[in-house]
């Protein structure tokens, strides 16, 4: 397993005055913190987005969850000072749920939501695909057809790829190679989103994440592909700030 140095402070987005919550979001596989920055614009202004700094040059990306969230939980917690909730996409949904058990078994505040969205849920265990250690070109054609990640433009591109490539399959192992670390279960309320057109996960598969929750789990299915959060992003914005507001107050710890 890759290890590094802990991550630096998480980037800010938005809030135009001083913030009174915050929303902790995690990347897609291959994403980065820029796809967060237009969440503001569908957030009151009290809302700060905090989302994880892109790697730095010349370090090595981790390639598991486990190793992902280890190095994020300072930073997090420092971030905790404030009511907050945690978002994640796909590879970022497992991420989000990891860093929720971490934060309910440690001394600081508990996240008040989790919010996950375009992944299934952690306790299934995932189709035995291997596709991290592929060739290139069966690899990137690989992503295409389950998610239509890679646009032809980049793939066109020999140094853009070469750039991107290693943090990509880096992602894509922790994502094929992720398991449980514990039968834990999460205390705050869970929300689930996926897109109708999306074939990992199927929308029936979302509601099995009651399997990982303590609170009844609900779910909403957008129009769309597994990248619907782009295109449904002001409705999807809008869904969790209404839910947000009425969560309740998080788990006393036990």
């Amino acid at each position: 397993m890759t290890t590094r140095a802990p991550a630096p402070s998480l980037l800010r987005f938005g809030a135009a005055t001083a913030p009174t919550r915050r929303l902790i979001c995690f990347p897609f596989a291959g994403g980065g913190p820029a796809i967060y920055r237009p969440w503001t614009r569908g957030l009151p202004s009290d809302v700060e987005v905090l989302v994880p700094p892109s790697r730095r040059p010349g370090e090595a990306p981790l390639d598991s969850i486990a190793a992902m969230v280890h190095s994020l939980v300072p930073a997090v917690e420092a971030a905790t000072d404030l009511p907050y909730a945690l978002f994640g996409h796909s590879m970022g949904a497992l991420m989000a749920f990891e860093m929720a058990l971490a934060l309910e078994a440690g001394s600081g505040p508990a996240p008040s939501h989790l919010f996950v969205s375009g992944r299934r849920s952690p306790h299934e265990i995932q189709p035995p695909t291997i596709n991290h250690d592929l060739p290139d070109d069966e690899f990137l054609t690989e992503l295409e057809r389950r998610y239509a990640a890679v646009p032809a433009a980049v793939r066109r591109e020999p140094d853009l790829l070469a750039l991107l490539l290693p943090a990509l399959r880096a992602d894509i192992r922790a994502t094929e190679t992720y398991e449980r670390r514990s039968d834990d279960i999460v205390r705050c309320p869970v929300r689930v989103y996926g897109g109708s057109e999306d074939r990992h996960p199927r929308p029936e598969q979302l509601p099995a994440w009651q399997h990982v929750a303590e609170q009844p789990v609900h779910v909403r299915v957008f129009p769309g592909d597994h990248f619907f959060l782009t295109a449904q992003r002001d409705a999807l914005t809008a869904d969790i700030v209404a839910h947000w507001s009425e969560a309740a107050v998080p788990a006393e710890r036990r």
